[in-house]
């Protein structure tokens, strides 16, 4: 068991570390040495959980979004409140996690992959598909909103603030974005019965 946790930790040491030096360097541009050092581990020891840097990555990206993901909760009765509350996690997470931030960029350069990751793209854009259809089942939604097409523009729009907040702010401001997103782009996919009961603002 002893030796199970050391191990255990061992990797979690490295993906972070991987997760630090891909968001700081990028993915073209990281090594393993540099991970290595950040990570104070052996190289036996890294190579044993990772056999190249690219499987590393992917671990990144994994772990970083869809482990995240899958451990969200929401926190209320409304699914489009719901869908905001992910937004405003997100972007904290973004904020203070360095595997989500990690997972991100990598995610932005999928094609630096030998196979192009698209599967985290894809599993933001289900999920935000699943509360709208949830929405739209509560008579919340104007009536005529394509789903699909709703969550692919609230994916990239949010991708695109992330972005567009880390390099003109370092995400400090990130937070207040989302606001504003959320302010603009609700009344025209949510009727006014349903949006008079939503908060744009982030909640504890």
């Amino acid at each position: 068991m002893a030796r199970q946790a050391r191990a255990l930790a061992t990797r979690q040491a490295v993906l972070v570390a991987a997760a630090e030096v891909f968001d700081e360097r990028g993915y073209a541009a990281a090594t393993m040495s540099e991970i290595l050092d950040r990570a104070g581990v052996t190289k036996g020891a890294l190579y044993f959980h990772f056999t190249s840097k690219e499987q590393l990555a992917l671990a990144v990206i994994i772990e970083g979004q869809g482990a995240w993901i899958s451990g969200w909760e929401p926190a209320s009765d409304s699914a489009v409140q719901n869908l905001i509350d992910l937004g405003y996690a997100f972007a904290r997470a973004l904020q203070t996690d360095p595997l989500v931030r990690g997972s991100i960029r990598l995610t932005i350069e999928h094609g630096s992959f030998t196979q192009p990751q698209i599967a985290a793209y894809q599993g933001w854009m289900d999920t935000a598909r699943e509360l709208l259809e949830q929405a739209r089942k509560a008579g919340d939604l104007h009536p005529g909103i394509d789903l699909t097409a709703a969550a692919g523009v609230i994916t990239g729009a949010v991708t695109g603030i992330q972005l567009s907040s880390q390099v003109l702010a370092d995400r400090t401001d990130l937070i207040q974005r989302m606001s504003d997103f959320w302010t603009l782009v609700l009344p025209g996919l949510v009727q006014p019965h349903a949006l008079a009961r939503l908060s744009v603002a982030e909640r504890a």
